[in-house]
């Protein structure tokens, strides 16, 4: 939120001085309206003012005693018709110190940029004669602070040709890594906000994404190029239209966080979770997949009309899950409360929620390849000769490749979900490879 607004100059006679200021008194004091001001002026007068050769260079950003942060963009014009062959300003924006300023750094620069062509063309701040904290100037930044505190946009009049628009537009952090193993589920509808100048190779993956098909997968389905895929995914990651969750299979192992103790203290969110993974009714089909907001409302509200799991059963389900045991061995263990459930929503819900993670597999090689290189294991040679009997190529080495491929996840960095979706092979074929190496250690965290 914007504290202040001030236009300041270089006069001839008095030097640097705020010519303009909003609120009054709020950076320099006045006996009319004696408020302490946010800033102490004179020390940074030279400062926000500088000399001809420093103005024109780029944002200028200031942190004062009072907690405060001055955002400006000094501005210098040389013409005989000035006093001094020069006209010298700053427009400043003023925010506290400890709130995000980033929204503001194009606000300030538009600002300056719009005033030196302003003066430019018409002379527009040097001549209006009006007194401190009047005319046209101080109106428009009046204006100004107040639109972009109440509404984050503000259009401004200036003149018969000229018009001010300036808009807040969010920043966000840079999205996490994303990879050909992440599962990108919807928060949000996308449907409903696409139109016709959409990307088309955001188009062609938006049908794909539900929760259930990996960054990899998408680009198939949607016979896309993987690096435009995953730059469309890292859009609607960054804007928070999607999160990302891992492939959902029967052999994971998923175990509680330490945040479960609020979801065991919360009934309202243990009937959310029952709704949303009690089993569709018949004839309710799966269209609202891939959404999970709006389906875990429609799907909680369908549920109050048929049996499902209670919220004390729902909690001894999830703190039932635990390292060192599959889901399918969970499933079986539980086959009777199970058997009311979606159970990939119920694990879903878990990982969106933040209280159950995923225990991923890592393998890492106790010895190096180079110790190996003088012959192939025999689960390479008869996979080597599987490929070279479908392949119809004749080509030799194919088990190496294979082995060589392997080798550069087995420092103990890549999940099982990476190595496979890299690979494309199954973990039932990977886990073959890893037991035919011999000297593979498989952890488990």
């Amino acid at each position: 939120m914007l504290k202040a607004i001030f236009f300041a100059v270089f006069d001839v006679t008095e030097g640097p001085k705020v010519l303009h200021q909003v609120p009054t008194s709020s950076i320099t004091a006045s006996p009319t309206a004696p408020t302490i001001p946010l800033l102490d002026f004179p020390p940074i007068a030279n400062t926000l003012i500088p000399p001809p050769a420093l103005c024109n260079t780029g944002l200028l950003q200031l942190t004062t005693s009072t907690h405060h942060r001055i955002l400006s963009y000094p501005q210098c014009i040389s013409s005989p018709h000035y006093p001094r062959n020069a006209y010298t300003f700053n427009l400043c924006l003023v925010v506290p110190a400890e709130a995000p300023f980033s929204t503001y750094i194009a606000v300030v620069r538009k600002l300056n940029t719009l005033f030196r062509t302003l003066e430019e063309q018409s002379s527009f701040l040097s001549s209006d004669s009006s007194a401190a904290n009047s005319g046209k100037i101080y109106a428009l930044c009046e204006t100004l602070l107040e639109d972009l505190n109440n509404y984050c946009e503000a259009m401004i009049p200036i003149d018969s040709s000229n018009t001010l628009n300036i808009k807040l537009f969010p920043t966000y952090p840079p999205p996490p890594p994303l990879y050909a193993h992440h599962v990108p589920l919807s928060t949000v509808r996308l449907d409903s906000l696409v139109d016709a100048n959409w990307d088309l190779t955001m188009l062609r993956v938006l049908p794909h994404i539900n929760g259930i098909n990996s960054v990899q997968q998408i680009a198939w389905l949607a016979d896309a190029d993987f690096k435009l895929v995953k730059k469309a995914i890292r859009h609607l990651l960054y804007y928070g239209c999607i999160l990302l969750l891992d492939i959902f299979s029967f052999s994971a192992i998923y175990a509680p966080t330490a945040e479960m103790v609020h979801f065991v203290s919360s009934e309202e969110a243990q009937e959310e979770c029952a709704g949303y993974v009690a089993l569709p009714a018949d004839g309710e089909g799966e269209e609202e997949e891939a959404t999970f907001a709006l389906f875990s409302s429609r799907r909680t509200e369908r549920a109050e009309e048929r049996s499902i799991l209670s919220g004390t059963q729902v909690v001894e389900l999830y703190l039932s899950l635990r390292q060192g045991q599959s889901v399918k061995a969970w499933c079986l263990e539980h086959s009777e409360l199970v058997s009311k459930i979606d159970i990939r929503r119920f694990i879903t819900f878990g990982i969106i929620k933040g209280f159950l993670y995923r225990v991923h597999k890592y393998a890492f090689a106790t010895t190096s390849s180079k110790k190996k290189s003088k012959g192939l294991t025999r689960a390479n040679i008869k996979l080597a000769k599987r490929r070279n009997e479908i392949d119809e190529t004749g080509e030799e080495g194919a088990g190496s490749s294979d082995a060589v491929e392997l080798e550069q996840y087995l420092d103990g960095t890549h999940c099982f979900d990476e190595i496979c979706t890299e690979l494309e092979i199954s973990e039932r074929e990977l886990m073959g490879r890893l037991k035919g190496r011999g000297d593979v250690q498989i952890i488990c965290r």
